[in-house]
């Protein structure tokens, strides 16, 4: 995932004062700037993957505090389709190529999707006239997760991180993407190069939205859930400071390609929270990286903290070619006192409850994976819905009719309009999607898989003409 990417350097500067929130020096007192490398990607293409196509948009900080180095990794989306690590690796498949055909797959990506109904809101995004933006240098980006701050007090509160564009929110339709596309296959890329040369750089304010450990508790939604957005009216955006991109790398390679992000990296003042997607998040990019660049890959210029000394207890290993911590001893406590913790820098405890093993439905009344999408249909004009229509029409055609039934099913329990727009655009029987809307979402999953209720006919079609074989037959 992640695999086409762009970066480039810049700085965090604060203009406004959370010192309240957190003990974090980066954000210690107004003007104080901070050393950055930030990479744009797309997700689900490879490396030869055209900028411009219709997917969300990762994006990954590293700030060279003085504390050491913090990532934030997000998307363009403040919201995930997913928020059970269980989940993540099938995501990945789904939009990948297909293991038979090896092309990419209409089929097996909406059938995840419809599958899963907690992707429904960021299905609405994807598809909405954001699903493309027009170059990184417009579009906002967000942490996605709910993190947590604490102050000198040892008091937290839980936070989401948002960077609005100062240039303007500016997207594609599909039909000049595909133009683009056709001629310039690194136009995200070339926009954010020539900006930078020009000297125009670019820019984006952080905002922080802000709650308590008490009003996480009398949340009416889970506030880990990261398929679900906090809203504004209730916790407004607090504006925090400026970043700015204004260095090209001078090595795409060394720099660009072996940049490497994982959000265990914190410093003081900036932690984590119960977010099971987050959770796992912690594990599985450090992971990765491991895999991909090796063991010692926070060795590598790019990755290393630069304003601070960092012991991270990590000996020996494939390209460690420095001094290796010398005659240090290896394991802690010793007399000479190296390794030791430092239970100053460590978060306050968590006061937990519940189960912490996977999503449950059931297990939370609350939960409704439709009001999000929804509302976010509501507030689009009329234009964007019908660029939302539209946008989906062309992306779900290749599908069978079962997976078509069941978006169109979901879309009407989000919003009537919603629905009955979808179902007229995709030619479906009205009566059919009613009565699947009668039903649950188990039911609904029940009657559109293959040999339910409201299944396709059997296929007629010959396998070898056919990109998804045998998958309407009973």
């Amino acid at each position: 995932m992640h695999a086409k990417g762009w970066g480039a350097y810049g700085d965090f500067t604060v203009t406004h004062d959370i010192t309240k929130y957190t003990k974090a020096k980066l954000f210690d007192k107004i003007g104080k700037k901070t050393d950055l490398f930030l990479r744009f990607s797309t997700v689900a293409g490879e490396r030869g993957a055209a900028d411009a196509e219709r997917d969300i948009r990762g994006v990954a900080v590293k700030f060279y505090t003085e504390e050491g180095n913090w990532d934030l990794v997000g998307n363009n989306t403040p919201t995930f389709f997913i928020r059970d690590t269980h989940d993540f690796p099938d995501l990945n498949r789904a939009v990948k190529r297909d293991p038979y055909t090896g092309m990419r797959s209409a089929q097996n990506n909406w059938d995840f999707w419809t599958l899963l109904p907690e992707t429904f809101h960021q299905r609405t995004i994807t598809m909405s006239d954001r699903g493309i933006p027009d170059g990184f240098r417009h579009m906002h980006f967000y942490g996605e997760h709910t993190y947590s701050m604490y102050n000198a007090k040892n008091e937290r509160v839980w936070v989401k991180f948002h960077f609005k564009t100062q240039q303007g929110i500016k997207n594609l339709i599909d039909q000049e993407a595909a133009a683009i596309v056709a001629n310039d296959r690194e136009s995200f890329g070339r926009d954010l190069y020539e900006s930078i040369m020009k000297k125009d750089f670019p820019k984006w304010t952080l905002y922080i939205q802000v709650m308590t450990e008490q009003q996480a508790k009398d949340h009416y939604e889970n506030p880990f859930d990261i398929t679900k957005i906090w809203r504004q009216k209730e916790f407004p955006l607090i504006e925090v400071g400026v970043l700015e991109l204004n260095r090209w790398p001078d090595n795409y390679f060394a720099e660009v390609e072996q940049a490497a992000f994982t959000p265990a990296h914190v410093v003081p003042g900036i932690g984590f929270s119960p977010d099971k997607f987050l959770q796992g998040r912690l594990f599985v990019y450090g992971d990765a990286q491991r895999y991909r660049l090796g063991v010692n890959y926070n060795l590598i210029p790019v990755n290393q903290a630069k304003h601070a000394h960092v012991e991270d207890y990590h000996r020996d290993g494939f390209m460690r070619v420095d001094g290796n911590y010398g005659r240090a001893p290896a394991y802690t406590p010793n007399q000479d006192g190296y390794w030791t913790a430092q239970p100053e820098v460590a978060e306050p405890p968590l006061d937990l409850s519940g189960s912490m093993w996977r999503y449950d439905p059931k297990d939370d009344p609350t939960d409704d994976n439709f009001k999000d999408g929804g509302d976010l249909y509501r507030l689009m004009n009329e234009e964007q819905k019908e660029a939302l229509i539209g946008n989906t029409a062309r992306n779900i055609a290749p599908c069978s009719d079962t997976i078509k039934y069941r978006h169109a099913t979901q879309c009407y329990w989000a919003d009537k309009d919603y629905g009955m727009r979808i179902i007229k655009a995709l030619k479906l029987d009205q009566a059919k999607v009613e009565k699947l809307a009668k039903g649950t979402v188990a039911e609904l999953i029940k009657a559109t898989l293959p040999g339910g209720e409201f299944s396709a006919k059997p296929c007629e079609m010959s396998c070898s003409k056919c990109e998804n074989p045998c998958i309407d037959k009973k």
